[in-house]
């Protein structure tokens, strides 16, 4: 079983996501490019040096938030009933990690679509799908019986992570709302099974 995090983990993830909001808040303002990592500190209440413990240029400051959708899904996912087609569940999950629950949950995604449109966070985007694909690669693998072909879990991880970040960035230069036609979750549901809709594995786990 995994460790629960400790105290001071919770405390310093805590902070790595306020600092990311409020970096994001700024990002959208002002664009990542005019904004310094000391507006950033006082903004978050923290001195700069220790924004610099945390983060190490201030692009990477919006990476918690960005990352946060990701691990949701992946979650989500993993928790999916083991009698659902793995591609499936890869949908429902999706769709559920791309609708927005709360207020806060819509300002995230709103700050989500500002945040991709800035090409100074291009790299940081794809860094956190990087890591997404890591993450979904470990839990699909669990759910495979044995025998399983690598190849085709690891295309599968590749695959759907790809379609989650296509829809991401299809909506986010698009002027769709946040539900609906043209929304994340039903371009993440279309681009989900486009993409995966040739993979082998599907037909043989579920």
């Amino acid at each position: 079983m995994t460790e629960r995090p400790t105290l001071n983990q919770r405390r310093r993830d805590s902070t790595r996501l306020e600092i990311a909001r409020n970096a994001a808040a700024l990002f959208a303002e002002r664009g990542a490019e005019a904004v310094t990592a000391e507006e950033i500190a006082l903004a978050s209440g923290i001195s700069l040096r220790t924004f610099y413990r945390y983060f190490s240029v201030k692009e990477d400051a919006v990476a918690p938030l960005l990352a946060a959708g990701g691990r949701r899904w992946v979650a989500l996912f993993a928790e999916t009933s083991a009698e659902l087609p793995v591609r499936e569940a890869l949908e429902c999950s999706a769709v559920e990690a791309l609708t927005p629950g709360d207020a806060a949950a819509a300002e995230a995604m709103h700050w989500t679509r500002d945040l991709l449109r800035d090409p100074r966070l291009a790299e940081v985007w794809q860094r956190v799908h990087g890591d997404s694909e890591e993450r979904l690669h470990e839990v699909i693998a669990a759910r495979c019986p044995d025998g399983t072909d690598a190849l085709e879990i690891r295309l599968a991880a590749a695959a759907a992570t790809t379609a989650i970040r296509v829809a991401l960035e299809e909506w986010a230069f698009s002027d769709a709302p946040t539900a609906g036609p043209g929304s994340p979750q039903e371009l993440g549901a279309r681009c989900m099974r486009e993409l995966t809709a040739g993979l082998r594995l599907w037909a043989r786990v579920s």
